[in-house]
């Protein structure tokens, strides 16, 4: 009787680990292989605006600096945002560099 519940233990063990190995396989050969061309999917994917948070498809949005946006006007007000962030960063280092 412990004999036979070892052996189920050890193929359900054997089991999920080549279970494990194959879906593994199967990721990698799907990043080696990149994106199929001409699938349903292409050009499909979502992105959200950097401004606004709302989502659109990759090919309507606007690329800028690694982020994504919706419209001319939400990269504008964005990027304006940014460069406004780091003057006052700039500005609070002088301001402890002052200090010390």
């Amino acid at each position: 009787m412990n004999l036979l519940l070892i052996r189920l233990i050890i193929f359900a063990v054997l089991f999920f680990a080549g279970l494990k190995l194959y879906r593994m396989y199967r990721e990698w050969k799907l990043d080696r292989d990149g994106p199929q061309q001409g699938g349903d999917d292409q050009g499909n994917r979502m992105v959200r605006c950097s401004w606004c948070q709302v989502h659109l498809p990759e090919d309507d949005a606007l690329r800028e600096r690694g982020d994504w946006f919706c419209s001319g006007d939400h990269r504008d007000k964005y990027l304006a945002e940014q460069k406004e962030e780091k003057k006052e960063e700039q500005k609070e280092e002088n301001r402890q560099e002052r200090d010390d």
